[in-house]
């Protein structure tokens, strides 16, 4: 098992969680794209690899139908990015149960989430997303969670919501879910390793099961209970384990529910939004335009433009028609994160490398 990038170790005092990030070189992503989710698959991947300082490894699980097309447009991309990653296209599959019902369980495909501790055994740790989030700073960042874990912590997720009163776990909920709100695993990091070695607490028998053991039993048991899918099912499995969930801030997994009955992520209004999820489609409709500005400055960027030039200032330019929304009323949490880090990357590029020029 490899060290820990060295700047992030934790004091003497503390021990550090074993096993911890499998390469300090490697970060790895995962996402399932089925259906239409081709190109919203590919934005995400483009706002990890704009921001991202280490290599990443994509592993694309996806229909064989897409599995060219992602090929295609994945070999496009300037030399300048493709060397920042790695990918790999693996179909869509279920190690245990009924493969149907999986499939259609909630979203095409999304449960397969469920099975990535079996399918990637050689793997150590991997960060999940779902195809609509948007990453708003380097992935770096969020990695660097699994160096906190403590000893029985083997995943993290955020808050399905802030406020219980308006949460939809704690309000409509048939079935066992973590915590006072649930969680939402559209951004869900992984320590595979650990998960693969743990017996889990569940509702089936007084003894421990492993991961892959306990998926389909627990989905026969509660299938008639659950609304969300795979989501409900890890929200019971953490339920049961609650020692075994690390808890992301609100703003590694913002939602509309954040900002569409009032502004309830502390975190993002101090620091900004790190990670963006778009769900309820509004990337593509005209319910929350602050969400759906972020998605088209991304989609729209060329890849070797100025990042303010051709990102920050549009964006800014669509904010000002949205401050009459919902969400639009609060633009600084928008915009703050994702300037902080774009002064980042241009300070890496270009002043770096103009010192370096001067240099010789």
């Amino acid at each position: 098992m490899h060290d820990p990038d060295p700047r992030f170790r934790r004091p003497k005092d503390q021990k550090p969680p074993t096993p911890l990030i499998s390469s300090p070189q490697w970060m790895h992503l995962a996402v399932v794209a089925c259906g239409d989710r081709l190109e919203e698959t590919l934005i995400m991947l483009k706002s990890a690899v704009l921001f991202s300082n280490r290599k990443i490894k994509f592993h694309i699980f996806a229909e064989n139908s897409l599995k060219p097309e992602f090929e295609r447009k994945l070999q496009e991309w300037p030399p300048s990015f493709t060397k920042k990653y790695e990918y790999h296209v693996y179909p869509i599959s279920f190690s245990v149960g009924n493969a149907q019902e999986w499939k259609k369980l909630f979203k095409p495909c999304a449960a397969q989430r469920l099975f990535l501790p079996m399918i990637l055994k050689d793997v150590d740790s991997l960060l999940y997303v779902d195809t609509d989030v948007l990453f708003l700073r380097p992935i770096d960042d969020i990695w660097r969670f699994l160096t906190a874990f403590n000893s029985t912590q083997l995943a993290a997720m955020a808050p399905e919501h802030e406020i219980p009163k308006i949460g939809w776990y704690s309000r409509f909920a048939r079935h066992p879910y973590y915590g006072t709100t649930g969680v939402n695993s559209g951004v869900m990091l992984m320590n595979l390793t650990r998960i693969r070695n743990a017996q889990f607490k569940n509702s089936m028998i007084p003894t421990g099961l492993t991961w892959e053991e306990m998926l389909y039993p627990l989905y026969q048991k509660y299938k008639n209970y659950i609304t969300w899918g795979d989501q409900d099912l890890l929200n019971i499995i953490f339920y049961f384990n609650p020692e075994c969930l690390y808890l992301f801030p609100c703003q590694w997994n913002y939602r509309p529910d954040h900002c569409m009955y009032g502004s309830n992520c502390k975190g993002a209004e101090e620091e900004g939004i790190s990670i963006l999820h778009g769900n309820r489609g509004v990337y593509h409709d005209d319910k929350q335009p602050t969400f759906k500005a972020l998605f088209e400055v991304i989609r729209d960027f060329s890849f070797e433009d100025n990042l303010f030039q051709s990102m920050y200032y549009p964006l800014q330019t669509k904010f000002l028609d949205t401050v009459n929304t919902l969400c639009g009323r609060i633009p600084q949490v928008f915009l703050k994160q994702i300037e902080r880090t774009m002064k980042k990357v241009y300070e890496n590029r270009v002043i770096v490398n103009i010192g370096a020029n001067f240099r010789l």
